[in-house]
């Protein structure tokens, strides 16, 4: 098959054994070096956007992505602000909403939570009914004064599925004859759920009207409204597309309570990934010495090859093909690498005893677009590298390296 005469020469410097052992020896590392690095590249962005999808479902699937509230508006005008929110094409799904601060307590202890009042479970309502673990989430919505808790909470306060506990509301309460008391009630524990993120520790789920009647709310009062979109992170967008709906109303989004996470975990990622890009570039630095080695050597071979009738271009293109063969070799087998190891990460880790707390694995999420631009940056910088070094042999001048030949 034809091939241009720079491809064909600088595949075969590249493919040649023969030659300064130093030379192949950087030559070797250099591709070494992308590979660890580009495989460490895949590895810590894929577990890295695994962690980070896991805390969007875990954390932003149990809470409002946006949250109106009512203030002085009507249940007709909330609801028909309700339908137009899910003509947005952002938007997942819609309902009616409420919470409030309360202190849960029991013979063994008391804790605080927020307790969301949720008033039907269609659109799966957050992905809470993919986490019940123990009980039947519907009791839940359908009869007055039952919870849902946490698993880590039922542990704390030492109750189960069917037994009771306080609930105490910081923010209502009632006249007795000894004063002014906050409004408490017993609630029946009808289903445990599980995340096994932080937000365990700090919600708690029961009917709206269950809530409302323990707030002490007039039944005319219109509950919130509680938006899931389809994607959290497009949340600017949603805000800027719904604007005029939203524009009389007061809003607040999951950015409030858990964005200097999810902020802390993308840093976490760049930094990451910019002190592991600095082992492909070390790499890529060894291309260059390799390259550059490679020019002092074969100067008679290149002026030879100029008075053949190669010009200064394609010399300067055989060096540019030699040092890119070793960047897309590198990058090939790290690629490769990269993710083998990433799907195979847990089973590695146990392999070599390093197991994480028991049940737990290390979550793995590609993100194809993110790794082909990983891989091409590398081929790019890679040619880059070259520049130098086939300049160089381009200015390669025939008539003084064979003057004693």
């Amino acid at each position: 098959m034809f091939q241009p005469v720079s491809l064909f020469i600088g595949l075969r410097y590249s493919r040649s054994s023969k030659g300064n052992a130093f030379i192949s020896f950087i030559s070797f590392f250099s591709i070494a070096g992308i590979a660890i690095g580009l495989m460490a590249l895949f590895t810590v962005s894929s577990v890295m956007n695994g962690f980070e999808n896991s805390l969007k479902t875990n954390m932003l699937g149990l809470i409002p992505h946006v949250e109106v509230s009512a203030g002085k508006h009507t249940a007709t005008q909330m609801g028909t602000l309700k339908t137009d929110l899910e003509q947005s094409p952002y938007v997942d799904h819609v309902s009616l909403y409420r919470h409030g601060e309360a202190i849960l307590q029991t013979n063994k202890d008391l804790h605080g939570v927020l307790l969301q009042g949720l008033y039907n479970d269609s659109g799966s309502l957050y992905k809470i009914t993919d986490k019940i673990v123990q009980g039947d989430w519907k009791t839940v919505l359908n009869k007055n004064y039952n919870i849902a808790i946490s698993r880590y909470l039922s542990r704390k306060l030492g109750v189960s599925v069917g037994d009771k506990l306080r609930v105490i509301m910081a923010n209502a309460s009632t006249y007795t004859p000894l004063g002014r008391v906050p409004s408490q009630r017993l609630f029946k524990v009808a289903a445990i759920y599980e995340t096994g993120s932080e937000i365990d520790m700090a919600l708690a789920f029961t009917s709206g009207a269950s809530l409302q009647r323990v707030l002490k709310l007039d039944k005319n009062t219109a509950p919130n409204l509680s938006v899931s979109l389809h994607e959290p992170f497009e949340l600017d967008e949603f805000i800027e597309a719904s604007q005029r709906i939203l524009q009389d109303h007061n809003y607040s989004d999951w950015r409030s309570t858990q964005g200097i996470l999810f902020a802390a975990v993308a840093m976490e990622k760049r930094i990451m990934s910019m002190l592991l890009a600095l082992i492909v570039l070390v790499a890529v630095f060894n291309i260059v010495s390799a390259l550059t080695m490679m020019v002092s050597e074969k100067q008679g071979e290149v002026a030879i090859l100029q008075t053949l009738g190669l010009t200064p271009s394609q010399v300067q293109k055989v060096f540019m093909v030699q040092g890119l063969y070793n960047g897309v070799i590198g990058t090939a087998i790290g690629a490769f690498l990269g993710v083998i190891f990433s799907l195979y990460i847990n089973e590695l880790l146990a392999l070599v005893g390093l197991n994480l707390l028991a049940g737990i694995e290390l979550p793995v999420k590609f993100d194809i677009l993110s790794l082909v631009i990983i891989a091409f940056a590398s081929i790019a910088m890679s040619f880059l590298a070259t520049l130098y070094p086939a300049r160089k042999a381009a200015k390669v001048k025939p008539a003084e390296v064979l003057r004693y030949e």
